[in-house]
């Protein structure tokens, strides 16, 4: 969706922007839960 969003005619930078830090958002959620699942070995 970004990749498309870059490569339009006009891209909406705004909500290029928008989608990317919801994006990040979303990668460190998902690393936060695995690491809540996967205990640490060193622990």
């Amino acid at each position: 969706m970004i990749h498309h969003l870059n490569h339009s005619a006009y891209p909406d930078q705004l909500q290029i922007k928008r989608l990317k830090k919801r994006k990040l958002l979303l990668k460190d959620t998902i690393e936060l839960l695995e690491s809540r699942l996967i205990p640490d070995l060193d622990a």
